[in-house]
């Protein structure tokens, strides 16, 4: 037979164990407020988020320091009152020591690891972040480590060697996926799999493909997690992607949504200001052919003739698309949507737009009959222009016709789009290589 002393210390065990469940369920249920607020309060509520989480955090707080004098040694209430405090967006120096002693006491929980790893992320110190992810995976294989370790690769400062660089991103995007395979039901991860790949996209050539997976990834988080389609980092950085594939309506709802969803974010409010503001000038310049008085643009475009197609004119020249042969010029009218094969359009430089926020270098370019077309040129270094006057020579030009609604605007015109100004000839002369920029200086991904 048992003694009783072993009796009722087992009962005490049973009970610490369920008062410690019990609060585990608080903080859980602090979590849920957070992450399914807009499922119990409308989008108008959004700018009382923060505050109202914040108060949830102090109520469940205050329930956990009841306790605190009966379990303070414990690892389970040091990671449940860790993790309570981890619920805001900023560092907590406490958090950080209740986590911290949580796994020293206790050094398989995968859990404390992961949280510890969020505050070092949030205090700025990733190498100390990435060390926690990589020991809770040690431990075991779970999603939330896998997913957040993927974010400390893409995140932590740029190798100086091209290749490593892309060796780790490789890597976040493969970790990012083993997550989403160990639940596909996740939002979130399938959200951090969609960064994965913009990174991947962005660093490495821009291939079609990886934006379209990242489309992809973003809308399965939204088509299974509600609290996902209400995640503004997630509509921010999608519309970052539109805007680069020059998909201006979709940027501009999803600049407007992010800004929607957390009303005291400034960037997306000021993204959505700067594209709108572009395609005004865009559309006026365009109009106004750059302002350029009449006299002086017959003066320009008397000297555009033939020759300026340098290159071009060579039977040896290889196109873009791989096509070798000539190449005839072509009228600006001409043009038809879509790719335009064996032909080359030609004309004046009469404006350009640097403006704030841009992701290409715009100019206007105007041919002989006088028409006036908007080309986008990507990948430009900054030291890259073109200046008014510039005769400019595109090989096989891209044409959009662009439609664009938005509140109370609209816009429609038509633009040739360049990925790269090696493509170009000006005034006669290829581009040198340093014209382009490695590519991933136009992203920064937004906080995960």
């Amino acid at each position: 037979m048992l003694k009783m002393a072993e009796v009722e210390e087992g009962e005490q065990k049973t009970t610490d164990k369920d008062a410690l469940q019990v609060l585990k369920e608080l903080v859980d249920d602090l979590y849920s407020f957070r992450d399914r607020y807009f499922e119990t309060h409308g989008v108008e509520d959004a700018g009382r988020k923060q505050n109202d989480v914040a108060q949830e955090m102090a109520k469940t707080l205050k329930r956990l320091e009841e306790k605190e004098d009966l379990y303070k040694h414990s690892a389970q209430f040091l990671l449940q009152r860790g993790r309570c405090l981890n619920v805001a967006p900023g560092f907590s120096q406490t958090a950080e020591e209740c986590l911290s002693r949580a796994v020293k006491l206790e050094p398989g929980l995968v859990e404390g690891w992961n949280t510890l790893g969020e505050q070092y992320w949030k205090k700025g110190d990733l190498t100390a972040a990435k060390t926690c992810f990589t020991g809770a995976l040690q431990q075991s294989k779970n999603k939330v480590s896998l997913r957040s370790l993927s974010m400390v690769l893409r995140q932590l400062p740029p190798e100086e060697d091209a290749q490593e660089q892309s060796k780790r991103i490789l890597e976040s995007v493969e970790l990012a996926r083993q997550a989403v395979q160990l639940d596909v039901t996740d939002g979130t991860s399938w959200y951090i799999l969609g960064n994965a790949y913009i990174s991947m996209f962005f660093t490495s050539g821009q291939n079609p493909q990886l934006s379209q997976q990242a489309l992809s990834a973003y809308a399965q988080a939204e088509k299974i997690d509600k609290a996902s389609s209400m995640n503004p980092d997630l509509h921010f950085n999608r519309a970052t992607l539109f805007q680069y594939e020059e998909m201006h309506s979709s940027a501009l709802d999803g600049y407007s949504r992010a800004a929607a969803l957390d009303p005291g974010w400034e960037d997306a409010r000021e993204r959505e200001k700067q594209l709108l503001n572009y395609l005004d000038q865009v559309t006026m310049l365009m109009e106004n052919k750059g302002k350029v008085k009449a006299r002086r643009l017959r003066n320009m475009l008397s000297s555009l003739s033939t020759s300026a197609l340098g290159p071009c004119s060579s039977p040896q020249f290889r196109s873009p698309s791989g096509r070798v042969g000539s190449l005839e010029p072509c009228s600006l009218s001409s043009l038809t949507h879509g790719h335009n094969g064996g032909v080359a359009a030609l004309g004046k430089v009469v404006f350009s737009l640097a403006s704030a926020g841009r992701m290409a270098f715009t100019f206007g370019m105007v041919d002989r009959d006088e028409t006036c077309c908007v080309v986008m040129v990507y990948n430009t270094a900054d030291s890259w222009g073109v200046l008014i006057g510039d005769t400019v020579v595109i090989p096989e030009p891209q044409v959009k016709r662009h439609s664009v609604t938005h509140k109370d605007k609209s816009y429609d015109f038509r633009s040739i789009r360049v990925d790269s100004p090696l493509l170009l000839i000006v005034n006669g002369k290829r581009q040198v290589m340093k014209s382009q920029s490695a590519a991933f200086v136009t992203y920064k991904p937004q906080s995960e």
